[in-house]
């Protein structure tokens, strides 16, 4: 039920990214006031047919402080954006979903049937009337800033932070002590920037007492990763950088089914990581993260864990460069959702798992992928993994001049933190018993590997 509420929460976005998506609604420039042609009679109304869809699609994004173009919270405010509304669901470019359909079932699948296109279609056609507001549906509840529930615990920047309104900038980090005196389980979580047209992506990372991350660096200061010296070598920790939370366009918070939870350590930190990408404007932003706790210790603690492929080189022109990442599991674990993360080279990339009897089981396929949107795939049915199954992706890239989102085809591309640059990332979402030591489920060093393979 609660990852089934989680439908909703996955509609987060920024103005920068939907104007970019929505480039065909500056043909149709809203006037309130202007009459919408009938082009086929209907008594398809606001009220009665289209207000139950776009508060289940549209809503938890398009709303007032979420930095959408426009709101869709009540007839007047959507309708001057009903041309839009109708391209935009017609030619399915909103709302926004990139899995074929052809492998699991995900429940946060926000796409729209075909039946609610053509409604949408011939309230359009019909000339957008409003209808009678005795049949509008009861309107939704939102928390303002917050698509999870009103948060027990926030945790914000320390100050605003100035976006130039132009240039390249680097990830920023902050330390932020959560002055937990015990462990604290989470049910909840979600990162949100204070102006989103700015912010690429926020990343929440849990910081254990006594991690070598980033020790030393001040807390409740703005800083920027130092770089790695050659040959050196990061000193092991339990669970490097836990991933509490991200944010980024199309990416959800976490909401847990009652019985599951994130831990945070007690006198553990949050590391804050926030890319910036300014976009024509000087602007400020003071992100925060908030925290709905779990009434009670959970059955099952909740982890976000990743493969990746950080040694590609994707050669200039390449129009179909393949990469490939897997994770073992070394304990039985249940898969919950899956997340691929590329830049704007990104093409398709697939996740299959291979069970330790030799069944292959193809879980995601997301053919044309997006990189402005962050989506997580939430599985219908979660999918328990034995010990020893292995989670394979494959990614392919377009360095090409036929990809219109690639800076400069004749440039071989690695790996890197900027867009411009290239990422190959598999996140996960498993759940396990809540009493088994993290690091058991991360991949054994390899000198350790070697020794046990002898």
């Amino acid at each position: 039920m609660k990852r089934t509420l989680a439908i909703l929460a996955l509609q987060l976005c920024t103005a920068a990214c939907l104007l970019g998506q929505m480039a065909g609604m500056a043909s149709h420039a809203p006037d309130p006031n202007g009459a919408i042609p009938v082009t086929k009679p209907s008594n398809v109304t606001f009220s009665k047919d289209v207000a139950p869809i776009v508060q289940q699609h549209c809503q938890s994004c398009h709303r007032p402080g979420e930095g959408t173009p426009f709101s869709m919270m009540t007839y007047e405010d959507a309708r001057p954006w009903a041309a839009a509304m109708k391209q935009m669901v017609v030619t399915r470019a909103m709302p926004p979903w990139f899995e074929d359909g052809h492998t699991e079932k995900f429940e946060n699948n926000r796409s729209l049937t075909q039946a609610q296109i053509d409604t949408i279609a011939a309230w359009v056609d019909a000339g957008a009337a409003k209808g009678d507001p005795k049949d509008l549906p009861p309107p939704l509840d939102f928390v303002s800033g917050w698509t999870i529930p009103k948060p027990d615990k926030i945790f914000q920047l320390p100050r605003p932070f100035s976006i130039p309104a132009a240039g390249i900038m680097d990830y920023q980090y902050v330390i932020v002590p959560t002055g937990f005196t015990k462990d604290t389980w989470v049910q909840d979580v979600e990162a949100a920037p204070t102006d989103r047209s700015v912010v690429h992506h926020i990343v929440a990372y849990v910081r254990t007492p006594g991690s070598n991350y980033f020790k030393g660096k001040p807390k409740e200061e703005f800083f920027v990763a130092p770089p790695a010296k050659d040959g050196e070598k990061a000193e092991p920790d339990d669970v490097p950088s836990d991933w509490l939370v991200g944010y980024a366009p199309g990416q959800p918070p976490d909401m847990f089914e009652p019985g599951e939870a994130k831990l945070i350590p007690a006198g553990s930190d949050i590391v804050l990581e926030v890319h910036y990408m300014p976009e024509g404007k000087a602007t400020t932003d003071q992100a925060n993260v908030g925290l709905v706790l779990a009434k009670e210790p959970p059955k099952d603690r909740v982890m976000t864990l990743s493969t990746g492929n950080e040694k590609f080189k994707i050669p200039p022109g390449d129009p179909d460069y393949r990469v490939d990442a897997s994770f073992t599991v070394r304990r039985e674990v249940t898969l919950l959702g899956i997340h691929p993360h590329m830049h704007m080279r990104g093409k398709d990339m697939s996740y299959r798992l291979v069970f330790p009897n030799g069944e292959t089981r193809n879980i995601l396929n997301v053919p044309h992928y997006n990189w402005h949107w962050q989506l997580w795939y939430n599985l219908a049915k979660p999918i328990v993994l034995p010990a020893g199954t292995k989670i394979e992706c494959t990614a392919h890239y377009d360095n090409s001049a036929n990809n219109p989102e690639n800076p400069d085809p004749s440039k071989t591309i690695t790996w890197g933190q900027q867009s411009s640059d290239e990422m190959m990332v598999c996140f996960f979402n498993v759940a396990f018993p809540a009493e088994t030591p993290a690091k058991d489920l991360l991949p054994l060093p390899k000198t350790e590997t070697a020794l046990k393979t002898q």
